[in-house]
């Protein structure tokens, strides 16, 4: 098995939500997660005291045409997706430069789930 050979820097669960105000309440008022993103489509909460504990909350992703199951940041998305071509793996949405500020690619795993990869820009 071989490496990509870029760091991953976080992984955060994209938990399908069918309202997000309401789960945005539930995970701050109850576990005392911060909202530190809110696009409207997604949401990102996490931990005050351990910030790299996060979560994100999605009612549908506003540019793919499907929403990932989890997200990883990389510190190379270009090497990370150059890996994936390499492989073989089916990429379900382009390498892209999103104007939300990051640049990211979808591709299934080998469960089939859909892994969000990015780097911020």
């Amino acid at each position: 098995m071989t490496s990509a050979q870029c760091n991953v820097r976080r992984i955060l669960p994209n938990l399908p939500t069918r309202d997000a105000g309401a789960a945005k309440e539930f995970y701050v008022s109850v576990l005392g997660l911060e909202v530190v993103m809110d696009l409207e489509w997604v949401a990102t909460l996490a931990s005050p005291t351990h910030p790299t504990a996060q979560l994100n909350l999605i009612t549908e992703d506003a540019s793919a045409a499907v929403s990932p199951e989890i997200s990883v940041e990389v510190d190379d998305v270009d090497l990370a997706y150059d890996a994936a071509v390499a492989s073989g793996l089916p990429i379900v949405h382009p390498l892209t430069d999103e104007p939300w500020g990051v640049r990211r690619f979808f591709v299934r795993d080998p469960d089939g789930r859909v892994v969000n990869v990015l780097s911020h820009r």
